[in-house]
Order: C-alpha cells, then sequence, then structure tokens
C-alpha cells in the first residue's frame, strides 16, 4: 500500500496550522476544496483535521506523528475494511458516556472508548472529537496514546474488556 499520502497529508497540516496563525480560524476557510476533497478520500473530515491544527496551535501539546498515526488507522480501515464508503449516520451525542462514566474504576475510559469506535467508523459528529484536549492528558497519564488506544480498539472490535485491559496494563507500567 502507497504511503504517498502521508506527504500530502503532512503538507497540508503544515498550511493549516499557518493559515489558522494567519487569521483562518474555521472549517470553512482554513482548507481550500481541493484539500476537503483529499481528506474525504483517505476517511478524515476537514473538521477533524481542523481540530488537531487548532488544539496544536491553542495547547501545544499535539504531536504531528500521533495525528499521522490516527489518521493512518482511520485511512487503512476506511479504505481495506469499509472500502472507502463514508458512514451514513452519526453517532448520536447524547448516547456517549458521561466524562465522569467510570469503567473499573477508571472514569472518562467508558467515553474514549466510545469515541474510539465512532473515530474509526466515520460516525463521530462535528463537535466531539477523538484526541480532545480531555482525551491526550487521560491516555498519557496511563502510559498509552492516541495510537495505540485506537489500533487496540481496531484489534479489540465489541470487546469491551480487552480494551479496559489493555488500558490497566498501561497504567500499571508507570
Amino acid at each position: 500500500m502507497s504511503d504517498d499520502w502521508k506527504a500530502r497529508f503532512r503538507e497540508l497540516y503544515d498550511s493549516a496550522q499557518e493559515r489558522y496563525r494567519d487569521g483562518r480560524t474555521t472549517t470553512l476557510t482554513i482548507f481550500e476544496a481541493d484539500e476537503v476533497y483529499f481528506l474525504a478520500t483517505i476517511g478524515c473530515s476537514s473538521r477533524e483535521l481542523f481540530d488537531f491544527v487548532e488544539d496544536s496551535i491553542k495547547w501545544d501539546d499535539v504531536e504531528y506523528d500521533q495525528v499521522e498515526g490516527v489518521t493512518e488507522l482511520r485511512r487503512d480501515h476506511f479504505v481495506n475494511t469499509l472500502g472507502s464508503e463514508s458512514a451514513t449516520t452519526q453517532l448520536n451525542p447524547d448516547t456517549i458516556p458521561a466524562k465522569s462514566g467510570e469503567v473499573d474504576g477508571i472514569a472518562w475510559l467508558p467515553r474514549l472508548i466510545v469515541k474510539a469506535r465512532a473515530k474509526l467508523a466515520g460516525q463521530l459528529p462535528p463537535d466531539l472529537m477523538y484526541g480532545c484536549g480531555g482525551d491526550r492528558p487521560f491516555l498519557r497519564k496511563h502510559n498509552s496514546s492516541l495510537v495505540d488506544f485506537l489500533r487496540v480498539t481496531l484489534e479489540a472490535g465489541d470487546d469491551d474488556r480487552a480494551i479496559i485491559d489493555y488500558l490497566k496494563a498501561c497504567s500499571a507500567k508507570g
């Protein structure tokens, strides 16, 4: 499988950061039409990339390799499993576990599992981000990363316990 998309994605990410700093701070103004189309071909919405760009500038805790890794996992799943077909439904935000929701005494984890699955399926609503300013510190605290957690979620399928046990094992390493 070709990785040609990665060079274009990196260039777009860097350009979007410059544009954001120059005042193009909405999803409608930051990307050109051909860029939105390119993102769609790799299973990434303009909103998803915008959110990472905005957070990288506002919070300075977004690592590009994590953005690319998350996009690569989603892209590979989108192309190879979903046949490059976009989702026809979105996750209902009212069904997402609360930030305080717990499993095995770990708050935030039920919410993150739902968000990771929705990310892989391309069903995240625009106002919800996998890799948000809550997810990143949560995963760092538990000695994991956006990419590793998403990979485990993909491999686990519907098996919540596999994901929970993974995170608990990561936490024990710290």
